[in-house]
């Protein structure tokens, strides 16, 4: 799978940009805040309907204009698709594949595999639980469209039934109704823990081999799923739970509080580890994902690079660029210092400045 080209109009700080990309290392170089991530962001919006960051949509289109339009090509298995996006600042996007306008944003999901990699992702392991459930959802829902549903639809319930506990909070005779939620709650929640045990469990395996590697066998890292409630107890911890729930008006037991525990031989490396070991499991952690994403689709997802490599000293530099070679990647930096260009190759080099891409060399 590769990303033939983008073409960006009044997306962030770009009027009207394309860039064609090669399909293997290109590299988009410039001082910051010229527009670098911006790319990158407009590739990750295609791929999974949102911004990395979390932005609304109305904060993508460039200031002063009311829409914006991303258009992508994509190449899969030999066949060419293309995405367009078109951001409004005051309705819904609009989503296309190939021409055709798509109804819901999942169906646009796991057409591209995009693993996205910023220094923020070297925090992953000692920040909070929501985080790594993000990270969970997002992998999951690209690669299983089962789980994206049974997800979206838990996520209705959840906001429905946290809905009701407050409005019984003013008519107790509301009350009743609980346990229809209950039910919906208990069923979708049962699915997405058994698939995130099952997730957490391959992705483990990949994380210890690549972690050993890392460190010369030294550390033998794995990663623990920590379900909030087990499948088996979902329904009575709710009940359990009701009091207090109607009490907060809020849902405090099941899967929107699950947690991962990176383990190095036993010992929480959120609590106890090193710097330097929650920056590595971090880097084991998105280089099993990729592994991941090659097994399950049985195809390269597409990697983006954001500023990451000034952050990893020599070591990790070198064998995350000895682990890319064979996928597309897409690496923002502000220049192209010797960790780079002595130890990759520069297929595709695009100069950023003020929200201009110019192409520098095209090997």
């Amino acid at each position: 799978m590769n990303i033939n080209s983008i073409e960006l109009g009044n997306f962030r700080n770009y009027v009207n940009q394309k860039l064609e990309f090669d399909k293997c290392t290109n590299i988009l170089y410039g001082n910051n805040a010229q527009g670098k991530t911006n790319i990158l962001e407009a590739i990750f919006v295609c791929g999974t309907t949102k911004s990395h960051k979390g932005s609304k949509d109305k904060e993508l289109i460039r200031i002063g204009e009311d829409e914006a339009h991303i258009r992508m090509f994509v190449e899969k298995k030999s066949i060419t698709h293309r995405i367009d996006v078109h951001l409004k600042s005051s309705k819904s996007k609009g989503i296309a594949i190939d021409g055709i306008p798509i109804k819901r944003s999942s169906e646009l999901l796991g057409l591209v595999n995009i693993i996205f990699f910023s220094p923020e992702d070297l925090k992953i392991v000692k920040n909070g639980p929501s985080e790594r459930r993000k990270f969970i959802n997002m992998e999951l829902s690209q690669l299983d469209k089962v789980y994206l549903n049974e997800l979206g639809e838990y996520n209705k319930v959840l906001a429905q039934r946290n809905k009701l506990l407050k409005q019984i909070n003013f008519n107790s005779s509301l009350k009743d109704t609980l346990s229809i939620w209950d039910e919906q709650l208990v069923k979708y929640g049962i699915r997405i823990i058994k698939s995130r045990q099952k997730f957490i469990e391959d992705l483990s395996e990949l994380v210890t081999e690549v972690n050993e590697k890392l460190t010369g066998s030294r550390e033998h890292v794995k990663l623990a799923y920590e379900p909030d409630v087990l499948p088996e107890d979902f329904e009575k911890k709710l009940l359990e739970c009701q009091e207090k729930d109607l009490r907060l008006c809020s849902t405090n037991v099941g899967p929107h509080r699950d947690d991962i525990c990176f383990l190095n031989d036993g010992i929480d490396i959120r609590k106890y580890g090193s710097q330097g070991q929650q920056r590595t499991c971090a880097l084991s952690l998105k280089l099993a994902e990729i592994e991941l994403v090659k097994r399950v689709t049985k195809d390269n997802p597409i990697l983006l690079l954001d500023d990451v490599l000034s952050e990893l000293d020599r070591n990790r530099q070198n064998y995350l660029l000895d682990s890319i070679d064979d996928i597309q990647t897409i690496v923002t930096c502000t220049g192209l210092e010797e960790f780079i260009e002595g130890r990759i190759t520069l297929n595709k080099v695009f100069r950023i400045s003020g929200g201009t891409a110019t192409v520098e060399n095209n090997k």
